[in-house]
């Protein structure tokens, strides 16, 4: 990578990075600056990005929600933690959380409960019971839901 991008450059390169995967500002500012963008710079091609739609928050929360859902099955604690941490904010992040459906949720929540309870070799049900919610606490699911289903489990003698 060279050192020193003209901002027409430097344009193109980021609409290229913003094309191929949606952004928030923030990695967008973050990666203008490794290319040594001054802040006057970076301004100039962070709106012609936005007036050209190529950033989009809204949509990139969204996207983000669903995707971190349906493919790494996060709950939403945890989306909400990473898009804060992303610096997006909390209207938007209500937006997002309405791409994933409560059925969509609850089915996804019990199948990876379920799934996960079965391959935890532990005999001693108090540990199992422990690394289980340890688990499903980490993926960001809430935790009354947690702690019901694995009561639940442990009732239904699976333990």
């Amino acid at each position: 990578m060279k050192d020193v991008f003209s901002v027409k450059e430097a344009k193109q390169k980021i609409e290229y990075f913003c094309s191929y995967q949606e952004r928030c500002h923030e990695e967008v500012v973050s990666k203008l600056r490794s290319m040594k963008m001054d802040s006057e710079e970076i301004d100039e091609i962070m709106v012609h990005l936005i007036a050209s739609n190529f950033l989009n928050e809204e949509r990139f929360a969204s996207s983000y929600a669903r995707g971190k859902h349906r493919i790494k099955h996060w709950g939403k604690i945890r989306i909400v933690n990473e898009l804060k941490f992303k610096k997006i904010s909390q209207t938007l992040i209500n937006i997002a959380l309405k791409e994933i459906t409560p059925e969509e949720y609850s089915a996804t929540f019990h199948t990876l409960a379920d799934r996960h309870w079965e391959s935890i070799r532990e005999t001693n049900t108090l540990k199992k019971k422990k690394k289980f919610c340890d688990y499903m606490l980490r993926r960001g699911f809430e935790g009354n839901l947690v702690f019901e289903k694995a009561k639940e489990l442990e009732g239904l003698g699976r333990g």
